[in-house]
């Protein structure tokens, strides 16, 4: 019997002898690995540099092991900060060392064993990196604002304001436009975002930011460059800015808040507020000059196009000259995203203006409206809602808009151009289409309107 119960509880008996053993080894190894951990502290723990700076940060390191223990700094991603040269770290030692900063981002400096590689310290460093506002970006906001002043004077002498009229009283169109730029745009980039960053709500932010955004001023100069009906197009992109002040605090306190909860967000109405005042005061200007100064009118119409097309072009080469920083953030998701706000926009823009059957001329106008976002007052709420690092990472998304806008429209005036080339249309036949368009009252451009011999030159 006794035998028999002996053999019995032998296995069990066994069993927890080794797990005692297993336990005994952990704590053994927990201790060692304990002792082992050198007390570094570091003043300042959390520093802020900007890229290409460097800052000094001090350090006094204190461990219960021999006096021969040390330990080599490092940074966890030298891309974004770095040191110079290698510092070494002894025990009993106090001294310092310099962080550098390289790109936008947040890294960790910390301390870890030469030979193994392994951390052996819960201190460390956390590093940001932001990036100095420079001349260049000055500069290129202010002759950005003066270029596309004197195109809102061009604008004004070329608008025929009977029509803005009409259209008030006919309000299809820049209700199609409300409806595309204030309903379909917010909930694309909310649905795009989830899709493609379903793991970076700050991305998702930039481009719900972008999609909440009014129409932005580069519509009415496509809008001219492509022939669509520019009385349209500044109508709704008025109506579009004004109505800013309703539709993003809207979008942005409801949809926007399962983005983010926690954020504290001011709707930035100052600065819509200038914006609108912006957009006004030289339309008044170029409609006072085509009033009194019929010559003077003329010739800004005449010279539309060309400037158009030459505030375009300055637009996007010095856009990406100074931000060539934001190319390093670049990604397959921030290209598809790029391209998807404005493409979508203009695809679904024009199905609903067809729709709603607009001649060609409206339906152009409105699917460029509908397309186009202004991606300045998005980067201008993300800078003004966020700390700065992470205002500079989510910009990359309305850069990356800005950037992919104007691809398909450049398509549209290479064809616009390769057909009026190759297979332009008979003058009788112009004649003919001009006299339907003004029996059906819908020309909206009146070739034989007042003076304005702009409106010609847009035709």
């Amino acid at each position: 019997m006794f035998t028999l119960r002996w053999t019995a509880m032998c296995p069990i008996s066994g069993f927890f002898q080794s797990l005692i053993v297993i336990v005994t080894l952990l704590l053994v190894c927990h201790a060692v690995l304990v002792k082992s951990m050198m007390n570094i502290s570091f003043k300042p723990s959390d520093v802020t540099v900007y890229m290409y700076d460097t800052i000094t940060v001090e350090y006094n390191a204190t461990s219960e092991v021999g006096d021969t223990t040390e330990c080599l700094l490092y940074s966890e991603d030298t891309h974004i900060a770095y040191m110079e040269k290698e510092y070494w770290i002894r025990n009993l030692e106090s001294g310092s060392f310099n962080i550098t900063g390289n790109f936008l981002g947040q890294t960790v400096i910390s301390c870890k064993d030469p030979t193994t590689n392994i951390k052996v310290t819960n201190d460390n460093v956390a590093v940001k990196c932001l990036r100095k506002q420079r001349l260049v970006d000055r500069i290129f906001t202010a002759s950005t604002a003066t270029l596309v002043a004197i195109i809102y004077i061009n604008f004004g002498c070329v608008v025929q304001w009977t029509e803005v009229r009409q259209l008030i009283k006919t309000p299809i169109g820049p209700g199609i436009g409300i409806f595309g730029q204030f309903v379909t745009m917010p909930l694309i980039t909310y649905g795009l975002g989830l899709l493609l960053f379903p793991d970076n709500p700050e991305m998702r932010l930039g481009m719900f930011f972008t999609g909440v955004s009014p129409a932005g001023g580069a519509s009415n100069i496509w809008t001219a460059i492509l022939e669509g009906n520019i009385e349209l197009s500044i109508l709704m992109t008025t109506i579009s800015t004004i109505a800013a002040f309703g539709f993003m605090p809207m979008w942005l306190f409801t949809l926007g808040k399962t983005i983010f909860r926690d954020a504290d967000l001011e709707m930035p109405y100052a600065h819509i507020t200038s914006f609108v005042f912006a957009l006004l005061v030289p339309l008044g200007i170029g409609y006072l000059i085509n009033r009194y100064l019929k010559k003077t009118g003329a010739f800004m119409g005449r010279i539309l196009k060309g400037f158009s097309s030459l505030l375009i072009l300055f637009i996007i080469i010095f856009a990406i000259v100074t931000n060539l920083y934001l190319f390093e953030l670049f990604s397959w998701r921030i290209v598809v995203a790029g391209m998807g706000v404005p493409w979508l926009g203009y695809f679904l823009g024009y199905i609903l203006a067809k729709i709603f059957k607009q001649p060609q001329e409206n339906a152009l106008a409105i699917a460029i409206e509908t397309g186009i976002q202004n991606t300045g007052i998005a980067i201008y709420l993300l800078r003004f809602t966020l700390e700065p690092l992470h205002a500079d990472l989510t910009t990359v998304i309305p850069v990356a808009v800005a950037i992919m806008t104007p691809f398909p429209l450049t398509a549209i005036y290479i064809y616009q151009k390769i057909r009026q080339r190759w297979w332009p249309y008979k003058k009788s036949d112009e004649v003919d289409l001009c006299k339907r368009e003004s029996t059906s009252s819908k020309n909206y451009r009146h070739s034989h309107a007042r003076q304005d011999s702009a409106v010609a030159c847009l035709s």
